[in-house]
C-alpha cells in the first residue's frame, strides 16, 4: 500500500485521528495520537516526542527524538471512541540528526534481517501467544479463573468465547492472518496463533495482537495478562516461535533439503547456533523474575537445552513438516518478552551458527522429562538458567548477544534488570508471611 492509496482510505471511513506507536526497551506498547491533519508532516519528517521519558531510551539533556510511520503497518482500529475512527502506524525512532536511534528495538531486529539477507536469507518467524483472561471487579484485575477449562476444550458459550472470535475478527480486519484461537491448558488460559510472515512482520503482529487481546478485555470488563506464571500449580503461559529462513526469492526453504527430503545442513548449523547461545537468549526470551517461576520441570515448559524432531520436552523443536513447512520451534519463550529483542537474539544466534558450521549434538527422541542427572549428562544437556539472576549472568559473557542488542539497549537492559532482581531480593511476600509468621 503506498501514500496515496492510505490517504484514499482515511478519506473513505473518515479517519478522525492517527496512533503513532512503538515499543520500550521492555516491549510495552507507546502510542503518540495526532490528528489527521498532521499525518502528512509526519510521513514526510516524522513527529517529535519526549525520549527521556520512556523506559530505557534517552536522558533529558538529549530527549528529542522523533517517530516516522512505517506505511506497511497502517491500519484502521477496529473499535471507536465516541464514534470516532483512528488509524495506526508502526513507527521506527530517529534521532534529530535523521540517523536511526541505536535504542529502538525494531531498528535492531531491522540490522538482524539486514544481515541475513546479506547472507542470502529471508528469516520468517510465527509465534503463539497465550494468556489467561481474568475477571475484573471494580476496575481492577482479580486473579481468579473465569473457567475450569482443559486443551482444546469447547466450552459452553460464554465470554472467552465469545472474545476469542471477536479477537480473530478485529485482528484480520488489521491485517493480521490468524490462523487458530483455542483454549489452552490451564484453567482460563488460551491462545492465539497467526500465521508466519517475516520476522519483523510477525514481530509487529505480535504487538498488535496483544494490543487487541488487551483493549476487548477491557471492553468486556475483563483482564487479559500475559505475565508468565500468573498462578502456582498450573502451566504458564508461553509463546513458542517458530523460525524458518528462506532464501532471498522466497522461492525455497533453506531448512529443506529436497534431494535427501529432510532437514538441511544449514537448518542443523542454524540449530547449533541458537544450542551454543542458549543460555544467555534466555534472558531476553524470558525477562521477567515470574519468567522463571514457569520454567520449572513438571509443567510443559522446557528446562533443557536440547534438540529433538517432533520431541516436545526439548528446547528446539523440528515438527514432522517438511518442503516449505520445514521449521524448528523455540519453546521456552514467554509472551512477557519483547518479540523484536526476542527475534534478534534468536536469529542472529541461528545465523551464528550458518557462518562458524557449529553442529548440534545428535537430536533427543527420549523423554527428556523422565531422565536423571546422570543420563542428561551422558547426552550433553544442559539446563536453562534457573533465574532472572543467573541469566543476567550469562548475557554478561556472551559477546554476540551484546553485539545483537547494541551498547545502548544492552546496557539500558542489564541495568533495568539488575534492578528489577535487587528489588524482588529484598521484597516480603504472602508465601513468606505465611510460612513464617508464627516464628
Amino acid at each position: 500500500m503506498n501514500v496515496s492509496e492510505i490517504f484514499k482510505i482515511i478519506e473513505e471511513e473518515n479517519i478522525r485521528f492517527i496512533r503513532l506507536q512503538f515499543s520500550d526497551i521492555n516491549g510495552t506498547l507507546k502510542n503518540v495520537e495526532i490528528p489527521i491533519n498532521d499525518l502528512k508532516r509526519a510521513l514526510d519528517k516524522g513527529i517529535m516526542f519526549d525520549g527521556s521519558s520512556i523506559e530505557g531510551f534517552v536522558r533529558i539533556n538529549e530527549s528529542d527524538m522523533y517517530l516516522k510511520p512505517d506505511v506497511n503497518t497502517f491500519a484502521i482500529l477496529p473499535w471507536t471512541l465516541e464514534g470516532k475512527k483512528s488509524a495506526r502506524f508502526i513507527c521506527d525512532v530517529y534521532k534529530p540528526d535523521g540517523t536511526p536511534f541505536e535504542g529502538d528495538p525494531r531498528y535492531r531486529l531491522k540490522k538482524v534481517m539486514e544481515e541475513a539477507r546479506e547472507m542470502g536469507y529471508i528469516p520468517h518467524a510465527g509465534p503463539e501467544v497465550e494468556f489467561f483472561l481474568l475477571p475484573r471487579k471494580n476496575g481492577k484485575a482479580v486473579f481468579e479463573f473465569l473457567d475450569e477449562g482443559g486443551y482444546f476444550d469447547l466450552l459452553p458459550v460464554d465470554i472467552a468465547e465469545y472474545l476469542r472470535s471477536e479477537v480473530a475478527v478485529m485482528l484480520e480486519e488489521m491485517g493480521v492472518d490468524v490462523e487458530a484461537t483455542h483454549h489452552e491448558v490451564a484453567p482460563s488460559q488460551h491462545e492465539v496463533d497467526f500465521r508466519y510472515s517475516d520476522a519483523l512482520s510477525s514481530a509487529d503482529s505480535v504487538q498488535t495482537v496483544k494490543l487487541v487481546i488487551k483493549t476487548l478485555a477491557i471492553n468486556n470488563n475483563l483482564h487479559a495478562t500475559f505475565m508468565p506464571k500468573p498462578f502456582f500449580g498450573i502451566n504458564g503461559s508461553g509463546m513458542h516461535i517458530h523460525l524458518s529462513l528462506f532464501s532471498k526469492d522466497l522461492m525455497k526453504n533453506v531448512f529443506y533439503d529436497e534431494e535427501k527430503d529432510s532437514i538441511s545442513v544449514e537448518m542443523k548449523y542454524f540449530i547449533g547456533g541458537i544450542i551454543k547461545h542458549a543460555r544467555a537468549i534466555t534472558a531476553i526470551t524470558n525477562p521477567t523474575v515470574n519468567s522463571y517461576k514457569r520454567l520449572v520441570p513438571g509443567y510443559e515448559a522446557p528446562v533443557n537445552v536440547a534438540w529433538s524432531l517432533g520431541n516436545r520436552s526439548a528446547l528446539i523443536r523440528v515438527p514432522n513438516a517438511r518442503k516449505k513447512s520445514t521449521r524448528l520451534e523455540y519453546r521456552s519463550p514467554d509472551p512477557s518478552c519483547n518479540p523484536y529483542l526476542a527475534f534478534s537474539v534468536l536469529i542472529a544466534a541461528g545465523l551464528d551458527g550458518i557462518k562458524n558450521k557449529i553442529m548440534p549434538p545428535e537430536p533427543v527422541d527420549k523423554n527428556i522429562y523422565d531422565m536423571n542427572n546422570i543420563e542428561k549428562e551422558n547426552y550433553g544437556i544442559k539446563m536453562l538458567p534457573k533465574s532472572l539472576e543467573e541469566a543476567l549472568h550469562e548475557v554478561e559473557k556472551d559477546s554476540l548477544i551484546k553485539e545483537v542488542l547494541g551498547k545502548h539497549i544492552y546496557e539500558k537492559f542489564l541495568e533495568l534488570k539488575w534492578k528489577e532482581w535487587n528489588e524482588y531480593t529484598i521484597h516480603v511476600t504472602d508465601w513468606e508471611r505465611s510460612r513464617y509468621g508464627n516464628l
